[in-house]
């Protein structure tokens, strides 16, 4: 490689919700931070739009103003409804927000603005072409509007989905890996059925342990959609079969009303979730969100994962040590909080594969008092950990009467 014309102390790939996280964080701490994304925000982005507890308090530690989101709507219950047809309510808390949806492409362009504001340089529409790490600093070749143009870095975190263009050019990439989750989303508008105002959840039969969802917007729109996992058995065209037949069914249309009309084609995209396994650092690169496999095993919920893991990347760097110790210190922390939960949710995941698994489940919650519906609805938002009864160090005081982000 020739001489970097520019030189930072982080290159963040990718302007998701865990680069713009990695770089809040980074900024911060005084750290120069770069980063770059193929697209122009704003953009869309393939996902069901839903902000669990998790991602909400990971979003207030980062000073956003969910007010800067045209399109945000707090959630204050969520519908259940069992493969017999049981439907049961689960009230949230009334003492902040713990659960919201938000247009990715409203809500990814807020988050690289507020990147911006903390004094972040975002280049647009650059694309990753090469890297090139030594002991002491990482050289990237990147690519916009036809010219390449290369960029010294002490850090790269890597935070480019999926399919990983870093981690591929570093020789790390998951060969034939395709995903633990395939999900198709669509936007509905004139939605008058009882979905305008409430997030539902459907547990079908040919569905899990996967489910469908119906997640509102203002202005009676929704984000409908539905995740499968990818058992080798489901080939696309089958889920795509699924789609077609899922919005006819009578319970999904009841609940969108009858003058509901989708917007635009659908769209499907893959989700992974391997923390357990993934590679999260090579040299002086750090993978995080997607590129990290951090989605929750049981739900596909992404965005969570993406914005905890960019966060504590950044700490890690931020905290200094040898490469091997800002490694480590990374893996560390992304374990703590997501490996105990990761095996939970793939032991729950087998329970409600059976109908009698998610048939019992929302039997029971039918029949619970308004308490255990409310603690059981904050557990499925992640406010309350996964495997919180086999974790005692994540246990506090509060733990149970923390109020809601914002």
């Amino acid at each position: 490689m020739s001489a970097p014309v520019d030189q930072v102390d982080l290159l963040v790939v990718g302007a998701g919700p865990a680069g713009t996280a990695a770089a809040i964080t980074a900024r911060r701490a005084g750290l120069s931070v770069t980063v770059i994304d193929k697209a122009e925000f704003p953009r869309d982005k393939c996902c069901g739009d839903g902000l669990t507890s998790l991602a909400l308090r990971q979003l207030d530690g980062l000073g956003f103003d969910p007010g800067v989101v045209r399109s945000w709507q707090k959630v204050d219950a969520a519908w259940l409804r069992s493969p017999s047809g049981r439907e049961v309510e689960l009230p949230l808390p009334s003492d902040g927000t713990f659960a919201a949806v938000a247009p990715r492409i409203e809500l990814d362009a807020a988050l690289v603005d507020l990147a911006r504001r903390h004094g972040a340089i975002v280049r647009e529409n650059t694309s990753f072409v090469a890297i090139e790490s030594t002991a002491d600093h990482v050289d990237v070749t990147l690519e916009h509007a036809g010219e390449s143009f290369e960029l010294r870095a002490t850090w790269v975190v890597a935070a480019d989905g999926m399919w990983s263009p870093v981690r591929k050019a570093l020789g790390v990439a998951a060969s034939g890996y395709l995903g633990e989750w395939h999900a198709f989303r669509q936007y509905a508008s004139n939605v008058t059925g009882v979905a305008k105002e409430r997030l539902i959840v459907w547990f079908d039969d040919d569905l899990l342990p996967g489910y469908a969802w119906s997640f509102p917007l203002p202005g009676n729109r929704v984000n409908i959609g539905f995740g499968v996992l990818r058992d080798g058995e489901r080939r696309i065209q089958d889920m795509k079969d699924t789609w077609t037949d899922l919005l006819q069914r009578p319970h999904v249309r009841e609940a969108l009303g009858p003058d509901a009309v989708l917007e635009g084609r659908h769209t499907a995209w893959p989700i992974p979730a391997r923390i357990d396994e993934a590679v999260t650092g090579v040299g002086r690169v750090l993978f995080v969100g997607d590129a990290a496999m951090a989605t929750d095993a049981l739900t596909g919920e992404g965005i969570g994962q993406a914005l905890l893991t960019g966060a504590e990347a950044a700490a890690a760097v931020v905290a200094g040590g040898t490469p091997l110790d800002v490694r480590r210190a990374y893996r560390r922390a992304v374990h703590h909080h997501l490996l105990a939960d990761h095996r939970m949710s793939i032991r729950l995941g087998k329970v409600l594969a059976r109908r009698r698994g998610a048939r019992g489940a929302i039997a029971l919650l039918d029949h619970a008092g308004s308490w255990s519906r409310r603690m059981f609805a904050r557990w499925m938002f992640e406010d309350e950990p996964r495997a919180i009864l086999l974790t005692p160090s994540r246990w506090h005081r509060r733990l149970l009467r923390q109020r809601g982000a914002f």
